[in-house]
């Protein structure tokens, strides 16, 4: 019994570091967005297609292959693309202070859901770093960005609203479907579902469709690069940790991207943002005490 415990132990452990350094890699999407010179959905819709060649390299790998689609698949490709195109125009619409606090209510959604449907077991010491998570990406984002009036606030808010309703339905979904596929698979599939979405939301909106400059197709080959390895490494921790636990850990993204935009763009940090910073990672650091099997949470 204590050898299984501690290989268990290991191997929650393992997974724990897959999915920091996918939130980590992740962290970078939103330089390469701002570089990609093309509407939002239609950066969205690059990312998807760049990423599925190296998506399906890795599928084919994994035991069964690429394999036939299913409905939890599709569900978390149309998830993901309503995700992408609520949350840019979202910003496009609202202050982006406001708009990234409503997209981080995630975690909370997710671990409702969690509990109520699927019957997961939440500690308190999880609730706590909830709390914390989700305060110090407000906190962080309060302090970047004084929440300027956007061209349409009520509007704007809701779609930021409901970016987080699709993100956690993504991460539900994705979850459920790696209880039976490898991680390659989910991530190609949903990514296959999602790209003809995104290509009709950037028609449907008269986007600029193409990137002007090498730069800009440069930028769109990084996302998709970063999609597949992020989002994949992610995907492969949600089939070995609860969807509540994945959720808040990968809050650490708006960290990396901050930490990126002042090295990159100058975006200097003051001491709200570095405050909030400090407490964001102090949730994630407890949801993974959190995660651990209660034998070994002491």
């Amino acid at each position: 019994m204590t050898d299984v415990a501690e290989t268990a132990g290991r191997e929650r452990r393992t997974a724990m570091m897959v999915l920091l350094a996918g939130a980590c890699i992740i962290g970078l999407a939103p330089i390469l967005v701002r570089l990609g010179e093309a509407g939002p959905s239609a950066i969205g819709f690059w990312r998807m297609i760049f990423a599925l060649p190296l998506l399906a390299l890795i599928a084919r790998r994994e035991s069964g292959g690429v394999g036939p689609t299913g409905w939890i698949l599709g569900l978390a490709g149309v998830a993901f693309a309503l995700d992408l195109a609520f949350w840019h125009y979202g910003i496009a619409l609202t202050s982006v202070a406001k708009a990234t606090i409503l997209s981080n209510l995630t975690p909370v959604i997710v671990t409702g859901v969690a509990w109520l449907v699927f019957r997961e077991k939440v500690r308190p010491l999880f609730l706590t770093a909830v709390a914390l998570a989700v305060g110090g990406a407000c906190l962080m984002t309060l302090a970047r960005d004084p929440g300027l009036p956007g061209v349409n606030p009520p509007l704007g808010d809701a779609f930021s609203a409901m970016t987080a309703v699709w993100y956690a339905l993504y991460f539900l979904a994705v979850q459920r479907a790696r209880q039976t596929r490898g991680a390659a698979q989910v991530m190609f599939w949903s990514s296959l579902t999602a790209a003809p979405l995104l290509l009709a939301a950037s028609a449907a909106l008269g986007e600029r469709f193409l990137p002007a400059t090498p730069v800009g197709w440069a930028a769109c080959v990084g996302l998709g690069i970063v999609h597949a390895t992020g989002q994949g490494a992610i995907a492969w921790a949600l089939g070995r940790l609860p969807a509540s636990v994945t959720s808040v850990v990968v809050l650490v993204q708006p960290v990396v991207a901050a930490v990126l935009g002042w090295l990159l763009f100058g975006e200097v940090f003051g001491p709200g943002q570095m405050l909030g910073g400090a407490i964001a990672l102090t949730g994630v650091v407890l949801a993974q005490r959190a995660a651990r099997p209660a034998a070994q949470a002491g």
